[in-house]
C-alpha cells in the first residue's frame, strides 16, 4: 500500500464517532508513510467515511462518487473507497451504483484497512470488508470479556493525526442495543460494547501528556456504559471520576446520552467534579408520547421532563442540548405542537433538528408509512429552529456584561481567510457581530479574531494573539447572536 498510494484524501460525514474513526484511519495511513492532501485531484487514495442516519448524507456520498468517474477514467490507478455506516448498510449494492469503486469497509473492520488497501493495489479488483455476524447473544456486561478487534485502533492511537490535539475524542463504547424504529445504527455499528476502563484512562492520559486539554468521551448511548472489572460492573459515573482524576486535564465532556438509561449518580459527578463540563446532550426526538412510543424510545414526555428538572437541581446552570425528528410517521399538527411545547419548557442551549427520512431495513421502514409531506416536514423543521433561535438569543444576551472562561481553539474561519490573503500578509479587514451589523459599533480587525468555547459549549469570538491559542482565558461578553458570543479578553 505505501508504495502504490503516496497521498490520500479523506472526507468525513456524520457524527463525532465518524470524526474519531477518521482520525484513527489517518493514523494508520500516516504510519504507512501516506501524506494527506486537501483535494481529490492530488490524491492517489480517495476515501469517504460515511453516515447512514439520514438519506441526505448518503446522497452526498453518491454524488461525490459520481464526480469521481472522470478521475478514475483519467487516473485508473487511483484507489476509491467508502468506509463506515453506509458501506455496512448498502454492502455490495455500492459496487453496483459506483462500478469505479475499489473498496468498501464497515466501521467494525477499519482496523483491517492497510491490508485491504494493499490487496486492492496488488490485485486491482474490488475488495469488501463487512461485519457479517452481529452477535447479541451475550449480555451487555459480558460482551466486555469478548475480544473487539476495533480496540486495536483505539489502543494504538497516535496523537499527531489531528492538527488540533487541544481537544480530543475518546471512544468508550460502540454499537447500540436500543433499536429505535427509525435508526440504522444497531445494524451498521453492531451490538453495544464498552471498552475496558483502564484502556480508556490510559488513552486519555496519553492525549493529555501530548498537550490535550479537553476530552470528550464518545458512545452511541454513552451513559449506558458498563464494563466488568474484578467481579463487579464499572458504570459511567465511575468512569467519569477516573478520567477526571488525570493530572493536566482541564475539561471533560461526554456525548450522546439516552434518557431511559440515565443514572442519577452521573449528575452527582457533574456537580462535584469541576472538570466535568456542565453540558448535557440528551436527545428527546419528540414531545409527543404517541410518537415516542412509535419510535420505541422507551420513555414518556413526563419522564424526560423529570430528568431535565433533576439535571437543573444538581447543576443549576447546566446547558442542555437536544435532538428532534420532525415529520415522523403519523406525526399530526398536535403532535408537533407538543414538541414545540417541550422545547419551550426545557429551554435548550442548542437543538439539532432533522426531517424524518425512512432508512431501509428499520422497523419503521417495514411497518410505518412515511405519510408526512416533504413541505410539512420542512415547515416544521424551520418553525422548531426559529423557536430555538429565540431561546438561544435570550440565553446568550443574558450573558452580556458577564465574564466567561474560554478554551481558545485558534483563529476563526474568517480570520484564517483574512490572514491567508496576500500570501500570508495580515490584512485589516473588519467584522461586526450579527447584532451590530448596520450600526456604528466599533469594528475589530478580522485577522486577529480568535474563537473558542465555554464549559457550556458556547462558541465565543474575540480578538487576541497567537499566544492565547491553547490557553484558558476569560472573555467579557459585549454582544450576542443566537449562535455566538462576542467579547474581549478580560484578563
Amino acid at each position: 500500500m505505501d508504495r502504490q498510494a503516496l497521498t490520500y484524501f479523506l472526507e468525513t460525514f456524520g457524527c463525532q464517532m465518524n470524526v474519531l474513526d477518521s482520525q484513527l484511519v489517518e493514523g494508520q495511513l500516516q504510519a504507512h508513510g501516506l501524506r494527506r492532501v486537501s483535494s481529490t485531484r492530488d490524491a492517489d487514495l480517495i476515501m469517504f467515511n460515511t453516515c447512514s442516519v439520514r438519506q441526505h448524507a448518503e446522497d452526498k456520498v453518491l454524488s461525490r462518487l459520481g464526480e469521481l468517474k472522470r478521475v478514475k477514467l483519467h487516473r485508473p490507478d487511483t484507489i476509491i473507497g467508502v468506509l463506515g455506516c453506509m458501506a455496512e448498510r448498502m454492502k455490495n449494492e455500492l459496487f453496483e451504483q459506483a462500478p469505479h469503486l475499489d473498496l468498501i469497509c464497515g466501521p467494525g473492520e477499519l482496523f483491517r484497512l492497510p491490508e485491504l488497501l494493499a490487496d486492492v493495489a496488488e490485485s486491482r479488483t474490488p475488495v469488501a470488508a463487512l461485519t457479517d455476524s452481529l452477535s447479541r447473544r451475550t449480555s451487555k456486561v459480558n460482551r466486555g470479556h469478548e475480544v473487539d478487534p476495533l480496540e486495536v485502533l483505539d489502543q494504538s492511537r497516535t496523537t499527531d493525526v489531528s492538527a488540533n490535539v487541544l481537544q480530543a475524542y475518546v471512544r468508550v463504547q460502540r454499537g447500540c442495543d436500543k433499536f429505535c424504529t427509525y435508526c440504522v445504527v444497531p445494524f451498521t455499528r453492531g451490538p453495544e460494547r464498552s471498552r475496558p476502563p483502564a484502556q480508556i484512562v490510559d488513552e486519555a492520559r496519553r492525549l493529555v501528556d501530548a498537550g490535550c486539554r479537553e476530552i470528550t468521551l464518545l458512545g452511541q448511548t454513552v451513559n449506558s456504559y458498563v464494563h466488568p472489572e474484578d467481579g463487579r460492573a464499572v458504570r459511567f459515573a465511575e468512569l467519569l471520576e477516573r478520567v477526571n482524576d488525570i493530572d493536566g486535564l482541564d475539561r471533560l465532556r461526554f456525548v450522546t446520552s439516552f434518557p431511559a438509561d440515565w443514572d442519577e449518580d452521573i449528575f452527582r459527578v457533574m456537580r462535584d467534579y469541576p472538570r466535568v463540563c456542565p453540558y448535557l446532550h440528551i436527545p428527546a426526538q419528540s414531545g409527543s408520547d404517541r410518537i415516542l412510543k412509535a419510535m420505541k424510545r422507551t420513555y414518556t414526555v413526563a419522564e424526560y421532563l423529570r430528568l431535565m428538572d433533576t439535571a437543573r437541581e444538581y447543576v443549576p446552570d447546566i446547558a442542555l442540548a437536544g435532538d428532534f425528528i420532525v415529520g415522523f410517521s403519523g406525526e399530526t399538527a398536535d403532535n408537533f405542537q407538543s414538541t414545540v411545547d417541550l422545547v419551550r419548557r426545557v429551554e435548550y442551549k442548542s437543538l439539532f433538528v432533522f426531517k424524518y427520512s425512512v432508512r431501509p431495513g428499520t422497523a419503521a421502514d417495514r411497518s410505518q408509512l412515511d405519510d408526512v409531506p416533504a413541505e410539512i416536514k420542512a415547515q416544521r423543521n424551520n418553525e422548531l429552529l426559529a423557536v430555538q433561535s429565540e431561546i438561544s438569543l435570550r440565553q446568550k444576551q443574558a450573558l452580556v456584561g458577564q465574564t466567561v472562561e474560554v478554551l481558545v481553539e485558534g483563529y476563526s474561519k474568517a480570520a484564517r481567510k483574512a490572514r491567508s490573503a496576500n500570501n500570508g500578509e495580515l490584512v485589516q479587514l473588519t467584522v461586526q457581530s450579527e447584532q451590530d451589523r448596520g450600526s456604528e459599533a466599533t469594528r475589530e480587525p478580522l485577522s486577529n479574531q480568535l474563537v473558542g468555547r465555554t464549559p457550556h459549549d458556547l462558541i465565543t469570538v474575540f480578538n487576541g494573539t497567537a499566544d492565547h491559542i491553547g490557553r484558558l482565558v476569560h472573555v467579557r461578553v459585549d454582544s450576542a447572536s443566537p449562535l455566538t458570543l462576542f467579547g474581549q479578553i478580560a484578563d
